[in-house]
């Protein structure tokens, strides 16, 4: 749709704030999340987003000097945290959704990330911008599995990422909704992520999130949660 003329877009700013509650430290973190109130889902930030970040931020050492691709960002809350954690960030969502790679370059902006590149990647097309990427230790995937008709197309971008990248890992949040998927979860609990408010929000709410981790078939399997 072509959007010049209209008028700008109705944004309001939501903050995430991810504390520490099971140490003595004192760390926090906020960040700046533009919403866009458009009809395209890509521009809210839903439950599976605050889950994974809440994930990224309890494991932020890891995440130091990490080089990181968020597919399908969106409103890019998890990428944001990652960067924001240390990490050297990607972010890529549709070359058919160019309002919500606009609002990733939006989120950036929010919270001051001058370095984080924005690319638009077809799920299930080797294009040259998917070959271009840099060597990654870490895909990051929030509520990607949405629409089953893309299924096949996200894992085959996954497929093809980890096993160019057969070290990386790929972290996933999916809600449970009517197709009975079946994973390995992470337990929320192992890092504070099993309330129904997280990060100052009322999100996830009394939504199903899970949190799993997915490694390619040459790579060590076991992983810390």
């Amino acid at each position: 749709m072509d959007h010049s003329g209209a008028e700008a877009p109705s944004i309001a700013y939501k903050v995430f704030t991810f504390k520490d509650k099971k140490t003595n430290t004192q760390d926090s973190l906020s960040v700046s999340i533009p919403e866009v109130l458009d009809p395209h889902y890509g521009m809210y930030v839903w439950p599976c987003a605050v889950v994974l970040a809440q994930y990224l931020w309890k494991h932020r050492e890891e995440l130091r000097d990490k080089t990181v691709l968020e597919l399908g960002a969106g409103v890019s809350l998890p990428g944001v945290v990652a960067s924001r954690c240390g990490a050297k960030v990607f972010l890529s969502d549709g070359a058919e959704t160019p309002l919500c790679l606009e609002n990733c370059r939006r989120s950036c902006e929010a919270n001051g990330l001058r370095e984080v590149a924005v690319s638009s990647l077809i799920w299930g097309e080797v294009s040259p911008e998917l070959l271009l990427l840099p060597e990654l230790d870490l895909v990051l995937g929030s509520d990607v599995f949405y629409e089953p008709q893309d299924f096949e197309d996200v894992l085959l971008t996954v497929a093809f990422l980890l096993r160019r990248n057969p070290r990386a890992q790929f972290w996933t949040t999916y809600q449970e909704r009517r197709w009975g998927l079946k994973c390995v979860d992470v337990g929320l609990d192992s890092f504070d992520a099993d309330e129904a408010e997280l990060a100052g929000s009322t999100l996830p709410g009394n939504h199903s999130v899970v949190m799993m981790i997915i490694t390619g078939r040459t790579a060590d399997t076991s992983c810390e949660t």
